[in-house]
């Protein structure tokens, strides 16, 4: 009887050692992956609102590519995790087509630099790239998959708002039936690169909002000339210090302004400090596109908690 009581109090011994103390493993992924809704959209109306210029706006991070860090690649769903998990944000990523009409994220024509895969995407199937595994920004080797689109949207509803960069071989038809078949309206934003792409977009879903270069007024009197209109429309400013003029007409107008920090800005903060980025909002953007979310978020919390900023629709 003694062996048998000193076997079981061995066994209880164990099971709370083990509850105590966790690895990054897998059931990480898990309890990040099903942590609670970030964003609290009811309906694609509720993102129009959201992404409308007010005074009152609580600007965000958008990461580039995801976010890519060490052991976390570009265009993987464990990186679009760990940036939803400690912050509101949005997630840009790359949408290619496989052999087999696939819709995969990916941002190079090709699968060597982020992938263990060779070759361009288009000579290869579904299958076939669901065998290989992600490279990280440093090339190492990770244990994450390539995501399908379907895949990604499902699990981004209520976590985070995607901007979708489809690239040139890839029809918007078909991004726009994942997004329908996901039922991903109200987390999505098409990016497009002239006025005829978003007239092009909106034509084909007039309900889903769109990302749009725009630099000067007459890029934004191009998509009013086409018919897109600001209800429906963020804008993207560029990579250089925001230009007043065109912040302040763009709000006038109630759209949001992404200014791309990736490259040089990004390392400008490095260099000058992490304030930069809240200096970068108070110049007039809105959403800053970086490489480096989790350290602009940082920046952005104590911008928002300092003058006392928040939104309905982030829980």
């Amino acid at each position: 009887m003694l062996k048998i009581f000193n076997c079981i109090l061995l066994f209880a011994v164990i099971i709370c050692f083990n509850s105590c103390f966790r690895s990054n493993t897998a059931t990480d992924l898990v309890h990040v992956s099903n942590h609670n809704q970030v964003f609290n959209f009811t309906s694609v109306d509720d993102l129009y609102r959201f992404l409308t210029y007010s005074e009152k706006r609580v600007p965000l991070i958008s990461a580039h590519r995801g976010g890519a860090d060490i052991d976390y690649p570009e265009n993987a769903i464990e990186t679009f995790q760990r940036v939803a998990y400690k912050t509101p944000a949005i997630i840009e990523c790359d949408i290619s087509l496989t052999k087999d009409s696939a819709l995969i994220l990916m941002h190079d024509e090709t699968l060597n630099r982020t992938s263990t895969g060779k070759d361009r995407i288009s000579k290869h199937n579904l299958d076939e790239i669901k065998n290989l595994y992600l490279k990280d920004k440093a090339g190492n080797v990770t244990n994450h998959r390539i995501p399908t689109l379907e895949e990604a949207l499902s699990w981004g509803i209520g976590k985070v708002i995607f901007t979708l960069d489809v690239k040139k071989n890839v029809p918007y038809h078909m991004v726009i039936d994942a997004i329908r078949k996901t039922k991903a309206e109200a987390y999505v934003v098409i990016i497009t690169y002239s006025a005829d792409q978003a007239a092009l977009v909106h034509n084909l879903a007039p309900d889903l909002m769109i990302s749009a270069s725009i630099k000067n007024p007459e890029d934004l009197l191009r998509l009013n000339d086409r018919d897109v209109p600001d209800t429906r429309l963020v804008a993207f400013i560029g990579t250089n210090k925001p230009d007043n003029k065109i912040t302040d007409l763009l709000h006038q107008h109630g759209i949001l302004c992404i200014l791309g920090t990736m490259g040089n800005i990004d390392k400008q903060a490095i260099v000058r400090g992490e304030q930069l980025y809240s200096e970068l909002i108070d110049q007039g953007a809105d959403i800053l596109s970086t490489d480096r979310p989790i350290q602009a978020a940082k920046s952005l919390e104590y911008y928002i908690n300092k003058r006392e900023l928040a939104s309905p629709y982030i829980n």
